[in-house]
C-alpha cells in the first residue's frame, strides 16, 4: 500500500476540514443540529458533559473500520485525517470564535452551506467526514444512488430524535440547514470526481473511481 498526499490533496482536505468545522460552529452557537454523525454528536453534546469533538470522533470509529474494508486503506486513512481534523478544529473554533448575536435562520444558512462545501471538498479528494457519509459514497459508487439523497434519508431519523430535545423552531431551522448541506453535495459532487477533485481526470467522467 502506498499512502501519499499531494499538495493538491492536502489543500483540498484542509479546506474541507476548516469549512465543516466552521459549519459546526455556526450550528452549535445557535443551538441547532444537523444530520449524519455530526448531527448525532451535536445532539449528544447538548445532553452530555462532552464537547462535540470527542463525541464526533468516538461515533465515527466503527465507520472507519467499514471504510478500510470497503474502500481500502487510502480512503480510510484520508478519512481518519478528516475526522481527527474536524474533531480538533471544531473545538478550537468553539474556544476562540464567539458570537455576540447569531440568529437561527442565519446560522442554518451559513452552517448548512459551510458544511456542504466542506463535504464536497473532502469527497473530491477520496475521503469522507466519517460516519454515514462513508456509506453514502459506497452506495453511490455501487448503485449510482446519490450520496446526498442517502444522507438526507438518514437525516430524517436524526431529526426525529432531535424533536425530543430541541424546540420546534430550532428543529425547523436545523432541518433547513441540513437541506442546504445535502443539496450542496447533490448539486456539486459526482462520485467520478473522487480521488481527483476533477470530473473525468484520467478516465471517462461517468466511470466509477478506482478503489485504492
Amino acid at each position: 500500500m502506498k499512502f501519499r498526499l499531494s499538495a493538491f490533496d492536502i489543500q483540498g482536505l484542509a479546506f474541507g476540514i476548516v469549512m465543516i468545522s466552521l459549519g459546526v460552529l455556526f450550528l452549535k452557537s445557535a443551538g441547532l443540529v444537523t444530520g449524519q454523525t455530526a448531527g448525532i454528536a451535536l445532539l449528544l453534546s447538548y445532553l452530555l458533559p462532552l464537547d462535540f469533538g470527542p463525541l464526533f470522533f468516538l461515533i465515527g470509529v466503527p465507520f472507519l473500520v467499514l471504510a478500510w474494508v470497503k474502500r481500502g486503506p487510502v480512503f480510510a486513512l484520508r478519512t481518519i485525517i478528516v475526522v481527527v481534523g474536524v474533531s480538533i478544529v471544531s473545538d478550537v473554533f468553539g474556544r476562540f470564535v464567539l458570537f455576540e448575536r447569531l440568529d437561527a435562520p442565519l446560522a442554518a444558512l451559513l452552517g448548512g452551506a459551510s458544511s456542504g462545501i466542506g463535504l464536497v471538498a473532502v469527497f473530491r479528494h477520496n475521503a469522507s467526514a466519517g460516519g454515514m457519509t462513508i456509506l453514502g459514497i459506497i452506495l453511490e459508487q455501487k448503485t449510482g444512488f446519490k450520496a446526498g439523497w442517502f444522507q438526507l434519508s438518514v437525516d430524517a431519523f436524526v431529526f426525529l430524535a432531535s424533536a425530543f430535545v430541541l424546540s420546534p423552531s430550532q428543529l425547523a431551522y436545523s432541518f433547513l440547514g441540513a437541506l442546504i448541506t445535502n443539496f450542496a453535495v447533490i448539486w456539486n459532487f459526482d462520485v467520478a470526481q473522487s480521488a481527483t477533485g476533477r470530473p473525468g481526470y484520467g478516465r471517462p467522467a461517468n466511470s466509477p473511481p478506482p478503489l485504492q
